[in-house]
């Protein structure tokens, strides 16, 4: 029994472990690999193995680094089932046919330049996967409730948890029969943090053999939510106020989306905000929220007491959604008062970039990071202080303010990731820390060994498979830093 990792393995993106037992074969989630020059080449050289061997799939939820290579798994010839949450099955029938449609675009694009340059002699450039073959690739998931006991395979027994992260994320219990014994392995997925709007808190998690948890944020703190509402008024209150300008937030439109626009409202009705007009400018977001809307039995109470307060008070929380592009071009006509909601989350695609090729260029307008951005990316190199970046093919002077409110996140940071493990009545055997970059899983591993005296604690590292067995060496490699 074994398991290996095909990304997120001392990176945050292109989550995918393989799963190798005596009752079958299994991926527990199919990511794509997100920012950097050599993403693209990295997706194209992921599922390097036998597919036929796969049984089945587990996808812990519906963000694009956990599920975005699904399509392609299907058209290399995958033809078992995906089981997902029932919230996440909706939320894939979304993003993953706009993940296609951008794949066309991109490939549609890159052979246009080429094509301008009159590089001829070169083959053009494939899309990584379709429109259609997303669609194919759907017509595989199979949703299941949480706390529901399903077996997939024989001899493997599956169960979705609450995940807290976005709607739908689920941790992932598995049960399998292998070598005579029964193993349970444990999949985090991205936990989410205690106390946030719309969705619930993470459910508590008692027992494992082996553990898979995240560290995105693993070697740092967020601010505490007072902190974060002090900070995003006084932002707000400067920018649309006194300098005149708008507020720019990139923002997933699975999960972020949602989550700031709850934020926002409930600083409107707690009178810590003067009335706003907050426009989602995206067709994602707005196909999400609606998705959302219909999943409302899975929100916390205070989230449903604050719908039904802006329900009955529009004129305070102006909120409209934008669907056309003409509709989008039309807001940067609008010079102040806006707060712009938009995708991408790390800036690098969508009509994100049309906001901050307008607003970007302009000292009394604010631009505020809500969420991690992956190295490689353009929020990342916002977030880094640059001067100055290209959008579309200009050269942009960075004048807006640029603001990173971590306490935002959609993440654990390390103190709560370390009260999750805190709830397990006995360590591990083994604990493989994935999906954060080096410094963070590092430093994150190092503090589950301080905090709860763990052994067994492993950053995974991609290529060779690690061994489950009872009594054999977590690390095949020797390596547990």
């Amino acid at each position: 029994m074994q398991i290996t990792f095909h990304g997120a393995a001392g990176e945050v993106t292109g989550s995918c472990a393989r799963v190798e037992t005596d009752s079958g074969t299994f991926l527990v989630d199919c990511g794509m690999f997100q920012g950097g020059r050599d993403a693209r080449m990295k997706n194209l050289r992921a599922l390097g193995f036998d597919l036929k061997r796969i049984d089945f799939v587990l996808v812990t939820h519906a963000h694009l680094d956990h599920s975005g290579l699904l399509p392609r798994l299907v058209s290399l010839g995958f033809r078992g089932a995906i089981h997902t949450t029932c919230a996440s099955v909706d939320l894939l029938g979304v993003m993953l046919l706009d993940s296609g449609f951008i794949q066309e675009k991109e490939a549609e694009w890159a052979n246009r330049r080429r094509r301008s340059r009159n590089a001829r002699s070169l083959s053009n450039e494939a899309p990584l996967y379709t429109v259609e073959q997303a669609r194919a690739s759907l017509a595989r998931l199979k949703g299941v409730e949480y706390d529901r006991e399903f077996s997939p395979h024989p001899g493997v027994r599956c169960c979705f948890r609450e995940a807290g992260h976005i709607l739908g994320s689920a941790i992932v219990e598995v049960d399998v029969d292998s070598g005579g014994e029964r193993h349970r392995l444990v999949f985090s997925g991205d936990l989410g943090m205690n106390g946030r709007p719309v969705v619930r808190d993470p459910a508590v998690i008692r027992r494992a053999d082996t553990l898979v948890v995240e560290s995105t944020y693993g070697n740092r703190r967020h601010r505490s939510m007072s902190e974060t509402e002090i900070e995003l008024v006084e932002v707000l209150r400067d920018t649309l106020e006194r300098r005149g300008g708008n507020v720019i937030i990139p923002a997933f439109a699975v999960g972020r989306t949602q989550e700031v626009v709850f934020i926002l409202a409930d600083l409107v009705r707690r009178g810590r905000l003067a009335n706003l007009e907050i426009v989602v400018d995206s067709p994602m977001a707005t196909a999400v929220t609606d998705i959302t809307l219909e999943y409302d039995h899975l929100w916390d109470e205070e989230t449903r007491a604050l719908r039904d307060w802006v329900l009955a008070h529009p004129q305070r929380v102006r909120l409209r959604f934008v669907q056309n592009v003409e509709e989008s071009m039309a807001l940067n006509e609008q010079r102040s008062g806006l707060v712009i909601i938009s995708a991408s989350g790390m800036c690098d695609a969508g009509r994100i970039k049309h906001h901050l090729r307008h607003n970007l260029g302009r000292s009394e307008c604010s631009v505020v990071i809500c969420g991690f951005q992956a190295g490689g990316t353009l929020g990342r190199r916002l977030v880094d202080g640059a001067r100055h970046v290209m959008l579309f093919g200009e050269r942009v002077v960075v004048r807006a303010h640029i603001h990173t409110i971590g306490g935002l996140s959609a993440h654990a940071d390390q103190k709560e990731l370390l009260e999750w493990l805190g709830h397990f009545d006995a360590p591990p055997r083994q604990t493989y820390v994935v999906h954060g970059e080096i410094g963070a899983a590092q430093a994150f591993a190092q503090a589950v060994r301080t905090v709860h005296g763990w052994s067994g604690v492993v950053v995974a590292q991609p290529g060779p498979g690690y061994s489950l067995e009872r009594g054999g060496c977590p690390d095949n490699r020797g390596s547990v830093t």
